[in-house]
């Protein structure tokens, strides 16, 4: 599955979140609604969810250094995972407090047309930006499911724009549904918690987030396509005639490096070996164009060694007694 940065997605998800939060604060002011304030920071939070996703696409773009040899295309996950605590701490939190203190001390709506209408807006709003970034997710996740992609995908954008915009639609609805309810019982407790539901979404959403780009910040491997379509290139059963290991290692969504010790014939001078390992490179970046970075070593196979080196726990091109 090819990365993508998703900056479409992105853009329609900010320019959305902004008008939203403005349109609810101003409704949470004329109505007093709790669920219109917590969903007013949700789209604040967002917003700056968004602005951080530019700014580490950004950053991600610059070259390589002495201090960074291998670049900076991590930075992508670091500012996805900054999106995971700011939607825990600021969206989540805030709209659980709000929402204890509203059933604590409850008060009813006024002017009930400025939320109700607000929040109309809002979900037409989250939906043209939720329309935007599955139209963007359809063209890289290929036959996998919704779930999947999620788990799978090395570009964090496109997931964390997904699962916001997602989790904005329900807190609309449930925001929506707690004024509704306040508004029908004269009761402002319904309202405190559609404000609680939200929070509780959020922070389950945030959870998600941090799980998922923790995972590609520690290093994932290249995806199971990938790998396959680096094994078929790396042999061509004549100089290199099998992968004794290898290893993968994503540097950023669209930078993948590959190490590999592969074998080749006992008889082959060096002058052949280093043309068949040049080769095998070119065959590789063919296959895969991510693959950017790739070590192979050469080395005559032996079946225990290799066998060990199977192993992702064993340490790869480790010293062999045998040879």
């Amino acid at each position: 599955m090819s990365a993508s940065g998703g900056t479409k997605a992105i853009v329609a998800a900010l320019v959305a979140n902004l008008a939203i939060a403005v349109a609810k604060f101003v409704a949470f002011l004329f109505s007093g609604s709790s669920s219109m304030l917590a969903e007013s920071v949700h789209s604040l939070a967002d917003s700056g969810n968004q602005g951080l996703l530019l700014v580490g696409g950004k950053k991600a773009q610059r070259e390589a250094t002495p201090q960074h040899p291998f670049g900076y295309g991590r930075e992508r996950y670091i500012y996805a995972f900054l999106v995971s605590i700011v939607l825990f701490s600021v969206g989540g939190m805030f709209a659980i407090y709000e929402g204890y203190e509203k059933i604590k001390h409850p008060h009813g709506i006024e002017a009930w047309y400025w939320p109700v209408g607000v929040l109309v807006f809002a979900i037409i709003a989250e939906s043209f930006s939720f329309r935007t970034a599955i139209k963007e997710s359809n063209e890289v996740r290929g036959n996998l499911s919704w779930k999947d992609f999620v788990r799978r995908a090395k570009a964090p954008e496109l997931p964390v724009v997904l699962l916001e915009d997602l989790g904005a639609l329900i807190g609309l609805i449930l925001a929506l549904v707690g004024v509704s309810l306040a508004l029908a019982t004269g009761n402002g407790v319904w309202d405190g918690i559609g404000t609680l539901c939200i929070g509780v979404l959020l922070i389950a959403i945030a959870i998600i987030l941090a799980a998922e780009t923790k995972s590609l910040l520690l290093g994932e491997a290249a995806g199971i396509d990938e790998v396959k379509k680096i094994e078929q290139a790396l042999v061509d059963n004549d100089t290199v005639t099998g992968i004794i290991h290898m290893r993968t290692l994503h540097l950023g969504p669209e930078e993948l490096l590959v190490a590999a010790k592969i074998a080749v014939q006992h008889d082959d001078t060096a002058t052949e070996v280093a043309a068949a390992i040049d080769a095998a490179e070119e065959r590789i970046r063919t296959a895969v164009p991510i693959a950017r970075v790739i070590y192979l070593e050469p080395d005559i196979y032996n079946e225990a060694t290799a066998a060990a080196s199977n192993s992702p726990t064993k340490t790869p091109g480790g010293s062999d007694p045998t040879h």
